[in-house]
């Protein structure tokens, strides 16, 4: 054979490998893969959705779950106001005891005895002063005497007053009614006014102290009801709202209220935790939708809508939130159908069917 025909054949055969070659890597069309831009519209298959019939109502805006405190109505660390000896406790711990109940008392054996001792100078000087008068009105005396026997008898009394004030030091006292705690001192012991003998407690009421979110300042008012739950006892609790703090905290940014719960049979305990809920307020002739049929789109909210078997979306603007639905301020009219389920495939004019409309 010749030796350029033999070389001819063997360029033709190489083009030949080169050309299979290149078409194997160029893209194939297959039907089965084709999108949905290549399926004609007759195959086209409609996506099952759940629709919601937009309707107006009332919202409740309730404050996130929160954690709060119960601390006593009242508490206070029983002293006496002066030294001594304790010479007696009359107090069982961990009982009522009421106002103005004696519950301990220092030695005043010295105060006594001056007591005893200026009440007996009392009758001769107000004898004297009614002597004195009796002369002074017959012009046998001074007024000057007079008003000198006038102004001791005074002194002695104000004396007395001051003896028994000082007596009143060493008598403890409960300041209200309550239930006294474990004592800490024994009759004999040497007390001071830094001494603490009990812990006086006012379980009856309970208050209950939390803290919410700033931005419920001003929305949240004296009298508002709310709920709590504390762990071992399965039924809720009902508490009101008495008082709000002046200020918001600039490191948390809350805002702390207390509220008061009656606690008539002494169940509750203070220093427990309690479990809030509470509603700031209700917001009539609101429309809102569940939070799942929002679909975010480049900072803009959007729902769809269906409408004659096809997905319109529309923007809408949102306000509070619930823990499952979110208020719309704009964009929704009552009666409009919006698609809950399979958003993410949704896409403007997909044709859909409604399982569901709830």
């Amino acid at each position: 054979m010749d030796k350029k025909v033999k070389w001819g054949i063997y360029a033709v055969i190489s083009i030949g490998l080169i050309g299979m070659a290149i078409h194997s890597f160029l893209p194939k069309s297959n039907p089965d893969l084709a999108g949905p831009q290549q399926v004609p519209s007759a195959r086209r298959k409609a996506l099952n959705v759940i629709g919601e019939t937009v309707k107006v109502g009332t919202i409740n805006d309730e404050i996130p779950p929160t954690v709060g405190l119960l601390i006593p109505d009242e508490e206070v660390s029983l002293s006496f106001e002066t030294s001594g000896k304790v010479t007696a406790i009359n107090f069982t711990e961990g009982t009522h005891v009421k106002k103005g109940q004696l519950l301990a008392k220092v030695n005043d054996a010295q105060l006594q005895a001056q007591l005893r001792r200026l009440e007996a100078q009392l009758q001769l000087a107000e004898d004297r002063v009614f002597r004195q008068n009796a002369l002074l009105e017959k012009e046998a005396v001074s007024k000057e005497a007079y008003e000198q026997v006038q102004t001791d008898l005074a002194m002695l009394r104000a004396e007395i007053d001051m003896v028994k004030a000082n007596i009143a030091l060493t008598e403890l006292r409960a300041p209200f009614d309550g239930i006294v705690g474990l004592r800490q001192v024994s009759e004999g012991t040497y007390a001071t006014p830094s001494t603490i003998v009990a812990t006086l407690t006012k379980i009856s009421p309970l208050k209950i102290e939390f803290a919410v979110p700033e931005r419920y300042t001003g929305i949240i008012k004296d009298g508002a009801r709310m709920q709590f739950t504390v762990e071992g006892h399965l039924e809720p609790f009902q508490a009101t709202v008495y008082a709000t703090e002046s200020h918001i905290d600039s490191k948390t940014h809350t805002y702390s209220m207390r509220a008061r719960y009656a606690n008539t049979d002494g169940k509750l305990l203070p220093g427990r935790f309690a479990n809030i809920s509470l509603l700031a307020r209700e917001i009539p002739n609101s429309i809102s939708i569940p939070s799942e049929a929002i679909v975010p789109e480049m900072g803009v909210d959007k729902v769809f809508l269906y409408k004659s078997g096809k997905a319109q979306p529309v923007s809408i603007t949102k306000g509070i939130r619930t823990e499952s639905r979110v208020q719309v301020l704009q964009g929704l009219t009552p009666g409009d159908t919006i698609i809950t389920s399979g958003t993410l495939q949704l896409r403007t004019g997909l044709s859909v069917t409604l399982d569901e409309v709830k």
